[in-house]
């Protein structure tokens, strides 16, 4: 009998507010170490927190876009326990009222399989400061300690790693369109928490382990990989699952276990008394609601209605990124189905080249817009287009400017062409007779050739015909 893998998935998302969660310091990444600091989130006796209204608003915002049900009676609670990064001792957190609960997404794998997954909650709490460690020993850094979070957590509906990724990449997608986090992985404002479990059908669900801050879908990927079949190869052999917290090694390839899992129990929540309930009334849900911006469903139902296809249409709205920047193309060159070509070929190919997650388009749309135009006009050829993209991909400027330095202006002189034509077509007899005999990939050559002559610039339209009229 086969073994199942059963996988749910925390994700803490860092709200991209401009001050903390409970306090009026800074929020942001980068900063000198410890300088973001105030009495109240390093904990100094005698302060008092107080809620950040701007988190609230992103966390339900986030909330209604994927269906969650906004509960009116929410509750702060203390999280206890002792770490060095958490100067309280406590995490402010939520548990028994959560401000969000249920909701989902539905994924959809490479092969076209559909799937719903479910949530269970979204909550607000603070995240915790960092540890800096060096072979001087451990410093802290208390810049993010009090940074407002939401944490998402999904139903254990997934059972696979490829499952989880794609339920990963549809969250960040949605997280980035809602706007509330930035969601770089690098800066560890998104992070995943992955817990697993095996087990066989008809049986009950197996002792589940988490794997704890992994902030890249590769390491997700080859993590819940290797977790499952640990778990698979320690049942084989009689041996029992020991259900704890397990650190991934990306450079090994391995996870290492790094202590016991706690239970909820074992934090000993209670309800903060420094933090009055959170009063959510249905006019203030709302009203969020109204601030909701258009997400990919929306988009891409539009796309389609330019004339994409739907998987065009797909591609371009998988990320808020590529949606905002062939939106900020048109504006100039309004040619929906001709910039999404560009975009879903050229584009694409360069930011698959980059191997981290958080990959960036290179090229500002009005550049974008007059090469296509350019390119669409007849000034320049393909492959003048893509000598000038790749140079706009390495921070040149002005396509214009370009297809002068780079002496890249298409040839559309017939006269000249027909010159250049009527050379080759005299020592390529071989060729001609193919072409008459009715060989379309023979013109494949006489462009190629063309082009050589020309140093890439002859016009590959002109030249067909061109061609075609001389051999008549």
């Amino acid at each position: 009998m086969s073994w199942n893998t059963v996988i749910g998935l925390e994700v803490h998302s860092e709200l991209n507010t401009k001050t903390k969660c409970f306090c009026g310091c800074k929020n942001e990444f980068g900063d000198k170490p410890n300088t973001n600091c105030c009495p109240v989130c390093t904990a100094m006796p005698g302060s008092l927190p107080v809620l950040n209204r701007d988190a609230v608003e992103r966390a339900i915002l986030m909330g209604l876009a994927v269906g969650c049900r906004i509960n009116n009676y929410s509750v702060f609670e203390r999280k206890n326990y002792f770490y060095p990064d958490l100067c309280k001792a406590y995490q402010i957190s939520q548990l028994e009222y959560p401000l969000c609960v249920g909701g989902g997404l539905e994924i959809e794998l490479e092969d076209g399989t559909k799937k719903f997954i479910r949530l269970d909650r979204i909550h607000l709490e603070e995240d915790a400061g960092k540890l800096i460690h060096s072979r001087n020993g451990t410093m802290i850094d208390y810049n993010r300690g009090g940074v407002p979070l939401i944490e998402i957590v999904s139903k254990p509906d997934m059972n696979s790693a490829e499952e989880a990724v794609a339920y990963l990449q549809k969250l960040r997608s949605t997280l980035l369109y809602v706007g509330v986090s930035d969601c770089k992985m690098q800066e560890g404002s998104i992070r995943f928490d992955v817990n697993i479990s095996v087990n066989r059908d008809g049986e009950p669900l197996g002792t589940r382990t988490e794997l704890k801050n992994l902030n890249s879908f590769r390491a997700v990927l080859r993590a819940i990989k290797y977790e499952s079949a640990r778990q698979i190869e320690e049942l084989e052999a009689g041996r029992k699952v020991i259900q704890e917290t397990r650190r991934w090694d990306d450079a090994k390839g391995k996870t290492y276990s790094m202590r016991t899992k706690e239970d909820s129990q074992d934090y000993r929540y209670f309800p903060d008394p420094d933090l009055i309930p959170l009063d959510v009334t249905e006019e203030y849900i709302e009203s969020i609601r109204k601030k909701l911006p258009k997400l990919a469903p929306e988009r891409k139902a539009e796309y389609q209605k330019m004339g994409l296809t739907e998987q065009d249409a797909t591609l371009i709205t998988s990320e808020r990124a590529y949606a905002d920047f062939f939106e900020a193309v048109l504006k100039y060159f309004n040619e929906p189905k001709f910039v999404c070509n560009w975009i879903t070929a050229e584009v694409f190919k360069k930011l698959n080249a980059l191997e981290e997650d958080d990959r960036k388009i290179s090229v500002t749309p009005q550049d974008l817009a007059k090469m296509l135009e350019l390119y669409k006009n007849g000034e320049i050829n393909q492959a003048g287009a893509r000598k000038i993209f790749d140079a706009l991909w390495e921070g040149e400027t002005d396509p214009v400017r370009l297809v002068e330095t780079l002496g890249l202006k298409q040839l559309n002189d017939t006269g000249a062409l027909k010159a250049v034509l009527e050379k080759i077509i005299a020592d390529n007899p071989k060729a001609v007779a193919e072409l008459k005999a009715g060989n379309e990939k023979t013109m494949a050559f006489f462009v190629g050739q063309a082009m050589r002559a020309t140093q890439g610039k002859a016009n590959p339209k002109l030249v067909n015909d061109l061609v075609r009229e001389l051999i008549k």
